[in-house]
């Protein structure tokens, strides 16, 4: 089998935290930062280090406001995070096909 597909790998988006917080949010405009939390099962420190990393890498917007005078963290992907996130699904949808038995 030919390992550059798995060399192309986006290693920001790849991680399992990653790539769930991605997916969730490819399928949504945006999510608020509990909801998040909720589906993920993920603690508050650990979603926020994902979030974070996602963010510095230009794929995921964090706005802070108020909901009924409680603050309110939501996410979004940004049209980078989209493009890339597409091209990731795109890569493992490859790296599946050639790793099926002809």
């Amino acid at each position: 089998m030919n390992p550059a597909p798995f060399l192309q790998l986006n290693r920001v988006i790849h991680e399992k935290g990653r790539l769930a917080i991605m997916s969730m949010l490819a399928a949504s405009p945006e999510l608020a930062f509990t909801d998040l939390r909720d589906a993920l099962g993920m603690t508050d420190g650990n979603l926020t280090t994902h979030i974070r990393t996602l963010q510095e890498a230009g794929y995921v917007a964090v706005t802070k406001s108020f909901s009924n005078k409680r603050p309110l963290t939501t996410c979004s992907l940004t049209p980078d995070g989209r493009q890339a996130f597409a091209e990731h699904v795109d890569l493992l949808e490859q790296i599946v096909r050639l790793s099926r038995p002809k």
